[in-house]
């Protein structure tokens, strides 16, 4: 007899790979989409489509029954690069890891499912992209994830969008969870040494149990909802804009800050390292190209 915990990591690992599979096909569209002349800057780059790759985790260099992911990664005219990944995995904590995860003190077993999205655009002016959503199972269990806006030129119009689209999903559920998770957003992606934020924020929570387990499912359902409305309307709003060298380069230039975030203090990427997971899943964040001063 399947028990409530195994029937609620079933529905949820398979939202994210449905999920995964309508951002995979709504993002292709847009690859379809473009037309004029950044098409015909682009004209030896046919419109990008997703290639997939599984993977299985091992633990301690064991192979078994430890789970594993499928990457989803896509090179196009509109996406210079993005990746959507999708990873089930299970196993123990390390000694060093267990302190940090709820649960995990008393018994080091945990199971763990979600997606994970970063796009890296052609366009300076369109604005890169981050998404997660999980639900990790300890001794305790709990949803997480969020997503943040990573313009290379900030628009007021596109922020303002972007938070309006998360706040709905948000007040949905609870008024207190919007500017909650806004605040968190903006002290998580925050770059301390270089005293500046990575991008205009968004929503970012963790740790969510509220005791209501559907009401906690159907909100992070509504996350992921959230962000394949909003997104895919800003790209449009921008890609067909000419770009110049100057904007590209400033464009490289904020690539670096970004990837220096995510090498640095990003705890999906603490998590997926300290976990046996995929590197080249965990690292499919970084942009295809970035440069320093």
């Amino acid at each position: 007899m399947t028990s409530t915990t195994e029937q609620r990591q079933e529905r949820a690992s398979a939202w994210f790979r449905d999920l995964r599979d309508s951002i995979c096909t709504a993002f292709e569209k847009l690859e379809d989409e473009l037309s004029g002349p950044n098409a015909e800057r682009l004209s030896g780059v046919a419109p990008g489509r997703f290639e997939r790759k599984t993977w299985q985790r091992e633990q301690d260099g064991e192979s078994g029954d430890f789970g594993g992911g499928e990457m989803s990664l896509m090179r196009g005219r509109v996406f210079e690069k993005v990746g959507v990944n999708i990873s089930t995995v299970k196993g123990e904590f390390s000694e060093e890891f267990r302190a940090k995860m709820p649960g995990a003190e008393e018994d080091p077993r945990f199971w763990a499912s979600g997606i994970s999205l970063v796009a890296h655009m052609h366009s300076p002016l369109v604005p890169a992209v981050h998404m997660n959503t999980r639900f990790i199972v300890t001794t305790k269990t709990w949803f997480g994830g969020g997503s943040d806006l990573n313009p290379m030129y900030p628009d007021e119009q596109d922020t303002a969008d972007f938070h309006a689209r998360f706040k709905a999903a948000c007040d949905a559920h609870d008024p207190d969870y919007y500017p909650r998770f806004k605040e968190w957003c903006d002290a998580y992606f925050f770059i301390p040494h270089r005293n500046e934020a990575r991008g205009v924020g968004g929503i970012f929570y963790d740790y969510l149990d509220s005791g209501d387990w559907n009401n906690d499912f159907v909100f992070t359902q509504d996350v992921g909802r959230a962000f394949l409305d909003i997104y895919p309307q800003l790209v449009r709003r921008h890609m067909e804009k000419p770009w110049t060298d100057e904007q590209r380069r400033h464009q490289l230039f904020r690539r670096g800050r970004y990837a220096e975030f995510n090498l640095v203090y990003d705890r999906g990427t603490q998590f997926g390292l300290k976990t046996g997971g995929n590197v080249e899943a965990i690292l499919m964040s970084l942009p295809p190209e970035a440069a320093w001063p």
